[in-house]
């Protein structure tokens, strides 16, 4: 098993620790290649959304990140702190959100924010503080003593963000977080996501296939078939590509790849 560990990046062009660095990283499904040789940082307040088909890669890749999988080529470093010498105190800035809820269904909003909170060593004042604050900015402290089990999926993925950010993370891994959600529910994740990488510094890597999720000003890094064939701000890819808008411009980066491989 190769050491996921930091890399030390000398090309960086800023005295910033990348919140995520990854190095080479590839991973097999047994002969199937699912990552091939993926390189890429995301800086404390960028938003950088990781753009591809389904299959593409991008969840594999966040089973990575957070250990779910420990088995791959190349280097996975997290605020400057390696596995290797660290081991899981690696993962303490890390804020996660799967696709598939973990949430305790027979629990109220409060008690599994809470239970969180003990979790990561929160005493209670400011843990209730943080709870009102973060349901609050996702408009959700009104259901704040609703057990999980009556809310709709957009409300218990609002409270799968909260729980993510009591501990206030520097990186926040966001797997597809809004499929299936209503539009104003996306708006509102989307929207208070963006946010926080501008206004609090917080770093953000969110997979997505969906391209209104993506702004303007963002980190745009697009995965095809494991492997990552664009790598730059949104504008920078649109103008490379010339295209005006980011479903044209994945579309032809796809297109172009096939050509490529043919």
């Amino acid at each position: 098993m190769t050491d996921l560990s930091l890399d030390k990046n000398s090309n960086l062009g800023t005295n910033q620790t990348p919140a995520i660095s990854i190095e080479g990283v590839s991973y097999n499904y047994g002969k199937r290649l699912a990552l091939d040789d993926v390189s890429f940082q995301v800086l404390p307040g960028q938003f950088t959304a990781l753009l591809g088909a389904n299959g593409a890669g991008k969840s594999t890749l966040l089973s990575l990140i957070t250990r779910l999988f420990d088995t791959a080529n190349g280097t996975i470093s997290i605020d400057g702190k390696s596995f290797a010498s660290h081991g899981s105190k690696a993962l303490a800035p890390l804020g996660v959100v799967f696709q598939q809820t973990t949430l305790d269904l027979d629990l109220s909003v409060r008690q599994n924010l809470r239970y969180f909170a003990r979790l990561r060593g929160l005493p209670s004042s400011l843990a209730n503080q943080r709870i009102e604050e973060t349901l609050s900015a996702l408009e959700m402290y009104e259901r704040v003593d609703e057990r999980i089990r009556d809310l709709n999926g957009g409300h218990r993925r609002r409270v799968e963000i909260a729980r993510s950010m009591l501990h206030q993370p520097k990186l926040l891994l966001l797997d597809e977080p809004t499929v299936g959600l209503d539009i104003h529910t996306r708006r509102v994740i989307v929207n208070h996501i963006h946010n926080l990488a501008k206004n609090d510094n917080v770093a953000v890597l969110w997979t997505t296939h969906l391209m209104d999720e993506i702004w303007d000003e963002d980190h745009l890094i697009v995965l095809d078939k494991g492997k990552i064939i664009e790598d730059g701000t949104v504008k920078e890819i649109l103008a490379k590509n010339g295209e005006s808008s980011v479903s044209d411009a994945f579309e032809s980066i796809i297109v172009q790849e096939e050509e490529r491989l043919k």
